[in-house]
Formats: structure tokens, C-alpha cells, sequence
């Protein structure tokens, strides 16, 4: 596995403890909050007849959506118990999940061989991984998509590190969900607006669109206001 050990360790001890179901995860939202709200801005540039790869797809709630609009969906993960949360929460069967990490160049050769091309769904990963593990998973991006597949990629925006410190802040402490983020090593919300353009750059993509849009997530305020946080977008393509 070429992901660090310490990340594979963290992810599967957090997927591992996470309550089974929807939307007991801090970012697990119901795909209306979601998927469905990023579908109109990669739709257009998706070939809607290639399959669809939920890169790091967790306890698979946005790839049950993604599966209704393609004509296969396929939830990766690096973590062996987030797959095995999506496989019993999927109870009409309607997506593929695999435990797959995207940082192995091997491992993604060998979907893309069995998928042929595919487009890519990659929502709030990249600013999860350390910057040497991020440029494994783009540099093995284009073996996925082929020549005719895209990639969605949304992303915490910088702005977001001061909204997660604000709630770790509170006299009461973070939010019981957040908590159970930072209790397993994982820290959020690191990563500059700049470095996913950069790097994409680097890497010979061309970005087709980008944007703004807020991540709703499961915990609430002191308000009853659902929390959000700041998010950037973008579809992609990799160089002919």
C-alpha cells in the first residue's frame, strides 16, 4: 500500500468506530445537499456513458446517487471497514465498492484495465492527504480517466481551517461529530485555494470550470443552523 501508514492507520480506525448509517459522519450529508447540488456543474462535461469512480467514497451515500445517473458506479476507498460500511448501507445493491488506494499506481492501472475509461468524482480528499501522497493520487488520475473520461474535484477551501478551529474552540468543545474527526489523527482543512489548480497544472489538466460552493455538513450551531464550510470546485481534463 503506498499510502503513509500512519494515513491508512487513521482513516480505518476512524471508518472502523463511525456509527453505521447516513449521516452520522461529519461531512456525510444526504446526496441532496451534495452530489445532487455538483451534478448540473460536471453533468455537461461527463460522458454520461462511461462508468463513474467515487474516489474515496467512505460509506458510499454519494455513490448510491452517482449510480442512478450512470450506467455504473463505482465507490473506491482506502479504508477496508468504509468499504465495508458502503456494501451494508447499499441494501438494493446498487453500486460496486472496492478498497483501492488511489496513491498505487498499480491498483488504479488495473481498474482502468478492467473499467476501461471512466469519470472521476473526487470530493474532499486531496486536502486530506500529506503533499507527497496528493501528487501519487494526480499523477495516477489520467491512467483513470483515459482519454475520454473528467474528474470532479471539490475540495475545503482554505477558509475552512478557521471555521474548524472556531467550532474546536468553543467552551463546549467541537461538535461530537468533528470530535470524532480529530480523535483519530485526522486533521482537515490544511491545504492553500491555490495547491489542486497548481497541481493539476503540473500534471498536464486542463480545467473546464471551477467555482465556489459551501460544503453543508451533519452538525448543527448553537442556531440550529446547519454548519458549513467554504469549498472550492473544478472539472478537469488531462492532456491529449
Amino acid at each position: 500500500m503506498s499510502a503513509s501508514s500512519h494515513s491508512s492507520r487513521a482513516w480505518e480506525g476512524f471508518w472502523r468506530d463511525a456509527p453505521r448509517g447516513e449521516g452520522e459522519v461529519f461531512w456525510d450529508s444526504d446526496a441532496s445537499l451534495t452530489a445532487e447540488l455538483h451534478l448540473p456543474l460536471f453533468a455537461p462535461h461527463f460522458d454520461a456513458a462511461l462508468p463513474v469512480v467515487d474516489l474515496g467514497c467512505g460509506n458510499g451515500t454519494q455513490t448510491r446517487f452517482l449510480a442512478g445517473r450512470y450506467p455504473r458506479a463505482i465507490g473506491v476507498d482506502l479504508s477496508a471497514a468504509a468499504i465495508e460500511h458502503a456494501r451494508t448501507e447499499d441494501v438494493a445493491g446498487v453500486a460496486e465498492y472496492r478498497q483501492l488506494d488511489a496513491a498505487d499506481g498499480a491498483a488504479v492501472r488495473d481498474l482502468h484495465a478492467e473499467l476501461g475509461d471512466a469519470n472521476v468524482y473526487l470530493r474532499g480528499v486531496l486536502h486530506q492527504c500529506e503533499p507527497a501522497e496528493r501528487e501519487r493520487i494526480v499523477t495516477h488520475l489520467p491512467v483513470l480517466l483515459g482519454r475520454r473520461g473528467r474528474v470532479f474535484a471539490v475540495e475545503l477551501a482554505e477558509g475552512a481551517k478557521a471555521v474548524m478551529m472556531a467550532l474546536a474552540r468553543r467552551p463546549e468543545g467541537p461538535p461530537g461529530k468533528l470530535r470524532a474527526v480529530f480523535s483519530h489523527g485526522i486533521a482537515p482543512a490544511g491545504m492553500a485555494d491555490a495547491v489542486i489548480p497548481d497541481l493539476l497544472a503540473a500534471h498536464g489538466f486542463h480545467v473546464i470550470s471551477r467555482g465556489t460552493l459551501p460544503l453543508t455538513t451533519t452538525e448543527y450551531g448553537a442556531d440550529g443552523v446547519r454548519i458549513e464550510l467554504p469549498t472550492n470546485w473544478l472539472v478537469a481534463e488531462p492532456a491529449v
